[in-house]
């Protein structure tokens, strides 16, 4: 049973936001935040309340003889809706991650396999790729570094849209692959593997970088002057003294090229920062879902017997071709059960 104060509680704090909101000199946007991420909490509770009140209505009845009948027929239902919407309200009443709601960066790297991981390593790409176009998000690949095969050495997406690194956070860790490679002539199965890790994206109240910090490289190939001068082949290279964190970006024009160096910079910093403050909270974080942790094998991909099996859930579905082809849905919606049954556990003692 979740207390009744707690509950006044919030609806006290959503009509205060609707009262202060109206009045001058008030922070709109920042109150306007907190009422809009209450809402749905409100919503459940009311629903809930609302459900209680109709249980005890329906108990009243049954000592009225003209009602009793049906009062009968509601009760089984109405007591059988109680446990659902407790749980739906509690799952309302998590705590919510900061980031949730936050574009995201994705960063892919093969791992252990050679060129295999590398082409590996260039379809975990492609299959984010789809699977945000599906999801109506904008997928931008700020730095893209290929191999002689076509595969990928090293590659950083941004990825913009609504609630983006809530559906995608679950995804960093090693990702493995058994299949036969196309560079392989008797036909043996290979394991190779590549690296994900999903950072959400830093806002410039999250980090603060001292210009003392950085040491800035910029590299410009030989252009014909004037107005080309910023627009030729380049790269901008941003190394983070106090952590060691580089960064480099290589699009055509320079002033573009600092910009996302900074971004990403602020958003490994802003990561670190978050790593950190989850180690110190959670003794066992990394046999949690959604640790983060981008040294756990999380998930295999076996081509010749067309599965896919996240190991972090146990789940195992044998529709390989639609998951490399972006249905990532029915394993992030699992992912983020079992992430939400943690945190109810815990919440429950």
């Amino acid at each position: 049973m979740i207390p009744a104060d707690t509950l006044a509680q919030i609806l006290q704090r959503h009509e205060y936001l609707e009262a202060a909101m109206s009045e001058a000199g008030a922070d709109i946007a920042t109150l306007s935040k907190e009422y809009s991420d209450l809402g749905p909490v409100v919503a459940q509770i009311n629903a809930y309340q609302q459900l209680l009140q109709n249980l005890s209505d329906a108990e009243e009845m049954m000592s009225d003889p003209e009602m009793r009948e049906l009062a009968e027929m509601e009760l089984p239902d109405l007591r059988a809706a109680v446990p659902d919407a407790e749980r739906d309200l509690q799952l309302a009443l998590l705590p919510k991650d900061a980031a949730d709601a936050r574009p995201a960066m994705i960063e892919i790297r093969p791992g252990t396999g050679g060129d295999e991981a590398a082409l590996f390593a260039g379809d975990l790409l492609r299959m984010y790729q789809r699977y945000s176009e599906a999801q109506g998000w904008k997928f931008e690949i700020i730095e893209h570094q290929e191999t002689e095969l076509g595969g990928i050495k090293e590659v950083t997406a941004h990825v913009q849209g609504a609630g983006v690194f809530a559906k995608l956070k679950y995804e960093s860790g090693v990702h493995r692959v058994q299949r036969v490679p196309t560079t392989e002539s008797g036909g043996r199965i290979h394991t190779s593997a590549a690296t994900v890790a999903v950072l959400p994206e830093a806002e410039d109240v999250d980090v603060q970088i001292d210009a003392g910090d950085l040491r800035i490289d910029t590299m410009r190939a030989s252009g014909s002057g004037g107005q080309h001068v910023n627009t030729t082949d380049s790269a901008v290279r941003i190394l983070h003294i106090p952590t060691g964190i580089i960064v480099v970006s290589s699009e055509k024009s320079q002033h573009r090229n600092r910009e996302i160096a900074m971004q990403v910079l602020k958003t490994r910093l802003y990561d670190m920062e978050r790593q950190r403050v989850d180690d110190a909270r959670s003794a066992d974080r990394k046999s949690q879902v959604g640790s983060g942790d981008r040294s756990e094998r999380i998930r295999t991909y076996n081509f010749p017997q067309g599965r896919m099996t996240d190991h972090r859930i146990n789940l195992t579905l044998y529709k390989l071709d639609a998951i490399m082809g972006g249905d990532l849905t029915e394993t992030i919606d699992a992912l983020t059960a079992e992430a939400q049954a943690n945190l109810l556990a815990e919440m429950n003692g």
